[in-house]
């Protein structure tokens, strides 16, 4: 098996489209490390293009437990991105305030408009709106952890408070030191340049760092954020000739847990860290404003209770009753509703079924192939 072509230095979103074009290249699932394999990238470069891609509805994330991602009919789309050379790292002066306001776009209604170009309808969150809440901990340097089930929510409200100002590392257990700090990348001249990773390239810029699915990240190699996430407000990269960066203002970090997720472990060291700890649940209110068929909403929320009960372990969130709404417009009622039994864990699948079926007074099964055509 022939070694991969040598990593060059990519321009702005050249990654994007290069792994949008891997997708279209190979059919099925592909985890974050193998296209990072095959294309000679960091698997946490890739794997945040992966994820952003799949926000902006580019690629499809199959599976959460590991991640894989694989194409969609969109896909073909992100290569049109503009691509060109990489900008050099910027530092800001001392002199800019620290946590700037984004100023949002919005919509007549009052919703965000995330910068993937989905609308994002903000929450109350401590009697104001957790978009502002967001905003002044940020100002404050109050770090926050956003935990609940995956689908929830938590990426889109931080999407939405702080825009194009954020940086995102998607988290694994395969995310190492290099995926955060940076590592050594062959140039197109032969010679080794050091790239920085997203932690190192917040902390120059004053940006928001996003750590999505956190608790799945290694406690050892998450530990090297420590620094950065205290009074000292630095990093020694020990990989580039021990060099010491400081934060510049604005530099803040939010991170994702999703409690339960097989691998999810939230140390007391991370989470002494986060001085303030959001629980994030589906806005079941929110998804009937959104018109969602009342039967799928009503068996959400009595399955989320007897998850609550621990009577099982997953349930229906936000995300998979958009999706079921959608699958309900192109394929009909019975196809939704056996693929929302379908996608819920063969744990919990009995349960599941039969709250389901009772809520739509019919009987129906895991979506499936049938006899030929």
């Amino acid at each position: 098996m022939s070694s991969p072509a040598p990593a060059l230095r990519l321009g702005p979103h050249e990654l994007h489209r290069l792994v949008a074009q891997y997708l279209l290249d190979h059919d099925g699932d592909h985890s974050p490390t193998k296209v990072a394999k095959a294309l000679g990238r960091s698997n946490g470069a890739v794997g945040n293009a992966l994820h952003r891609l799949a926000e902006a509805g580019h690629a499809t994330l199959t599976h959460t437990k590991p991640r894989m991602y694989a194409a969609n009919a969109a896909t073909s789309r992100a290569l049109a991105v503009a691509t060109g050379a990489a900008p050099a790292p910027r530092v800001r002066p001392a002199s800019v305030p620290t946590a700037k306001a984004p100023t949002p776009r919005t919509t007549p209604d009052g919703g965000i408009i995330r910068p993937s170009g989905q609308v994002y309808r903000p929450r109350k969150l401590a009697h104001l709106s957790d978009v502002v809440v967001l905003r002044r901990l940020r100002a404050a340097e109050v770090p926050v952890l956003l935990y609940g089930p995956p689908g929830t929510g938590k990426t889109s409200v931080i999407e939405a408070a702080f825009g194009d100002d954020l940086i995102t590392i998607a988290g694994d257990g395969d995310t190492q030191v290099g995926d955060l700090l940076g590592e050594y990348t062959q140039t197109s001249d032969g010679r080794y340049e050091f790239v920085y990773g997203p932690v190192i390239t917040a902390m120059r810029e004053g940006k928001v760092l996003l750590v999505d699915d956190a608790t799945l990240i290694s406690p050892a190699v998450l530990a090297v954020m420590y620094p950065a996430m205290d009074g000292r407000k630095r990093i020694t990269v020990k990989a580039h000739k021990g060099e010491t960066i400081e934060a510049a203002p604005g530099f803040y970090i939010v991170a994702g847990h999703n409690p339960g997720v097989h691998g999810a472990v939230l140390t007391e060291a991370l989470s002494s860290r986060f001085s303030v700890q959001v629980a994030v649940s589906t806005d079941f209110d929110l998804a009937t404003k959104l018109k969602i068929d009342s039967r799928a909403v009503t068996a959400a929320r009595n399955l989320a209770r007897r998850r609550e009960a621990g009577d099982i372990g997953w349930s229906p969130q936000l995300r998979e009753l958009l999706a079921f709404q959608k699958i309900f417009g192109l394929l009909g009622l019975p196809a939704a509703v056996s693929n929302l039994i379908g996608i819920a864990p063969i744990e919990d699948r009995d349960v599941v079924t039969e709250i389901v079926n009772k809520t739509f007074g019919a009987t129906f099964t895991p979506l499936a192939l049938g006899t030929q055509i």
